[in-house]
Order: structure tokens, then sequence, then C-alpha cells
């Protein structure tokens, strides 16, 4: 059932001793030996567990503790509010975030693509739809409106003659959306993994379109980010963060690690992780890469003006 994949509030440490904003006594190490991240308990975050579970970011002077949030709208509103220092959340958002004026906002690591089984649109079973352009005027379930999840379903529905707009899509939990096609409350569900495979599963849900095939294959999903003043207030932290990073993700890129990270910080057991469809971990910030987010996210009127991706990344750590 996907009610058991939903994790509580994590909080995972790993590190060092000291005060909470003492840098190391030699001042070579972080500013911020301390921090706080915002994560969700997808497929998406498991390399930051991996670099937790693994003392990577205990070699670099950090103490990491996280918080779960429930999509990018809220990443965004506790990144301004000072209430997290980096989270996980996707580049919708955080660029519309951007354009918007609503954050300041710098990219300080990647995090995770798209790949086949990765997003989905589901329906339900005896449901009479068989593809997206059956799903007009219909209701679908995306975790945020006007962020990743609907700007995917809009693009792969263009490419079968279908067009969707703000008013059809609601917006429902990641957890949730098993329960909402059974109940009827939506039509289909656009859901990520591990929920995706746990409404398949349950018997909830078929799929009917596929997202991480083309046109939206490998599509730059989610990145961690902070805010500009925290980046230009605490460099040192942000390039130990980034190293720590790097590692996890390269080592997510062997679908073992990921496995045994996932039933940390999800309720699913090692054997239903094995199963689930795992994207890619890019290990380095790509502007060109994240222009591909800009200009989806201006052919379907999210943001009117140019992005310039390259000053909102912070690639310091070698």
């Amino acid at each position: 059932m996907v009610a058991v994949l939903l994790a509580g509030a994590v909080t995972a440490g790993c590190g060092v001793s000291g005060g909470p904003d003492a840098g190391t006594a030699d001042g070579k190490g972080p500013e911020r030996p301390r921090i706080t991240v915002g994560t969700m308990p997808v497929a998406d975050t498991a390399p930051l567990q991996i670099a937790i579970r693994k003392g990577f970011f205990k070699a670099e002077g950090l103490t990491v503790r996280t918080t779960t949030l429930s999509g990018g709208a809220e990443s965004v509103g506790r990144l301004r509010a000072g209430a997290i220092d980096v989270s996980f959340g996707n580049y919708v958002s955080y660029f519309l975030a951007h354009a918007n004026k609503a954050l300041d906002v710098r990219i300080v690591s990647d995090a995770f693509q798209s790949a086949p089984g990765t997003h989905a649109v589901l329906v339900p079973k005896d449901s009479p739809v068989r593809s997206l352009k059956d799903l007009e005027g219909k209701k679908i379930g995306v975790n945020t409106k006007r962020n990743i999840s609907a700007l995917l379903v809009q693009k792969a529905g263009k490419a079968e003659g279908a067009a969707f707009d703000d008013e059809d899509f609601v917006e429902i939990d990641m957890p949730n959306m098993g329960t909402a096609l059974k109940s009827g409350s939506v039509d289909a569900v656009q859901a990520v993994e591990p929920f995706a495979t746990a409404i398949e599963k349950s018997g909830a849900g078929r799929v009917v379109a596929d997202l991480g095939k083309p046109p939206t294959a490998g599509f730059p999903v989610a990145g961690y980010a902070s805010t500009a003043a925290f980046a230009e207030k605490n460099p040192k932290t942000v390039a130990a963060f980034q190293r720590a990073m790097s590692r996890a993700q390269k080592q997510a890129a062997d679908r073992s690690h990921v496995v045994a990270a996932l039933p940390d910080y999800t309720r699913i057991t090692a054997e239903e992780a094995a199963q689930l469809h795992l994207g890619g971990y890019p290990v380095a910030l790509d502007p060109a890469r994240l222009r591909r987010v800009v200009d989806l996210m201006r052919e379907f009127g999210y943001v009117k003006q140019e992005i310039d991706v390259e000053p909102l990344l912070v690639r310091t750590a070698p």
C-alpha cells in the first residue's frame, strides 16, 4: 500500500563536535559545521542518505540534520524563512521562485534526472483512459501545481496532441495518490518512485504514460539549493556539502547503494526497493542541461523572460 511508504520527519546526524555555528579551530573547516537540509522520502534523495550513512559529510567536517518536506513550494518557503540551510527541490519551483523574485536562489548540487519508470501518469485499473489525450478535461493529481510534475505531463501531452492547464491539476501529497485514485477524487495522478510502483503493486492504478521516456527522457528533475545569502556567507560550508554529495552521487550510479539506502528513510523493504525504477544521479552541475528546464518552462508559459542559469549555480568544489 502507498501509505506504508510515507516517512515521518527525519532527523539524521553525522559529524563533528562543537558549537552549532563555530568553525573548526584551524579556520579551514566549514563556517557552519551543523546545517539543516530539507529532503523528501523519494528515490531522488538516496545520495543524501548515502552521504549521511557512509560518513561523507563527517569527512568534510559537517553534521547534517534532515527534515522532511512536502514539495518544492515548501522548500522555497522554508529557505526564504531561514528555517533550513539547504534543500532538495525540483528545478521548476526554484527557477520559478527566482523569476518571480520570491527567492534569491543558488543551486549547490544536482540531484536527479528522469529515466523510464521514474515519473508516470497512472489511472485507476478499470479506467477507460488509454492515453494522455484521453485525460483532456479531466483531473490529474500532482504533488504541486506549476512544478516539475505538471510540466512533464504538459510536455508529454503535447506530443500526443493533448493540452493541459492549471485548472486540470489538483494538488495531492505523494503518499495519498493511491487513495485518491481509489476514491475517484481524481482521474489520474502523476507519481514518482517509490510511489508509482507502490500504486501499481497495490492494484490501485496502472501506468498510462511513462514520463521518463521521450519527449521528456533524461530530464533534469531536482537539485539542492540554498539562498544566495547563505552561499555567499558560507562558501566553505557549501563546498564541503558539494564534495560529500559528489561522492554520494557517484556511488548512486550503482543501484545496490540506492536500494540499501531507501529503507532507511522510507517505509519500504529492501526487497521492494530492489524493484523500483531508478533514474540518474548527476555528479556535477551543468548549465547546458538545466537550460532545458528553463526552455520547457517558457514553452508552457511558466515564465516569460529568459533565465540565465549560469549565475544561479554554485560550482566551487573540485
